[in-house]
Order: structure tokens, then C-alpha cells, then sequence
């Protein structure tokens, strides 16, 4: 027995699917633009990211000259640590922004 094509449903079906595309690239965007910025527990290095990663900048707070190379690497390390937290903050909370309509399937 033939089945009746409900027009109706698959033009919401594409509208809705072109409404994900156009927030995926809305978010996409957002992840290569929308900067964090974290800094070493001793407050010596200041690291920039991007939601997706990309570190964009990294400054010395302090004098150099008096510290202990293994310390300077320890506060580098320390920032870098941080700045990879905050991006995957950053990501997660502009998902949820982009994506608050769109709710998971049941399950998922």
C-alpha cells in the first residue's frame, strides 16, 4: 500500500536542517574568533586562545633575569595547561549557546 508524502514535514525537515547548517557555521566561526585569556598560578605568563586552540599570544608579566629557567618553563607550562582548559570551556559554552533550541535525542 502506497504511502502519502507529507509535503509539509520535509519542508520543515529542510528548513530545520539548513537552520543546524547555518548555526554550525555560526559556531565554527565563533570558535576561531572568541578568545580566552588565562595566566600561570605565579601570575608570570599570560596566555591568549581560541576557543579552538590556536594560542595567540603569549606575554611575560615579570622580569626574566632573576628566575630560574626551570621555573620560567614551569609557569610557561602552567599557562599553556590552563589556556587548553579554558578553550575547551570556551567550546563547550558556545555550543550550548548556538545549540540551545536543539535539544539531544532521547538516549544520545
Amino acid at each position: 500500500m502506497p504511502r502519502e508524502i507529507d509535503e509539509a514535514w520535509i519542508e520543515e525537515a529542510v528548513r530545520r536542517y539548513r537552520r543546524i547548517e547555518s548555526l554550525q557555521a555560526e559556531f565554527d566561526q565563533a570558535v576561531d574568533t572568541v578568545e580566552v585569556t588565562v595566566r600561570s598560578p605565579d601570575g608570570l605568563v599570560e596566555v591568549v586562545v581560541t576557543a579552538g586552540g590556536r594560542i595567540t599570544d603569549v606575554r611575560f608579566l615579570g622580569p626574566l633575569h632573576h628566575r630560574h629557567p626551570r621555573d620560567v618553563a614551569g609557569s610557561v607550562q602552567a599557562a599553556v595547561t590552563a589556556a587548553a582548559d579554558a578553550a575547551q570551556w570556551a567550546r563547550e559554552k558556545l555550543h550550548n549557546e548556538t545549540f540551545a533550541a536543539y535539544r539531544p535525542l532521547a538516549g544520545a
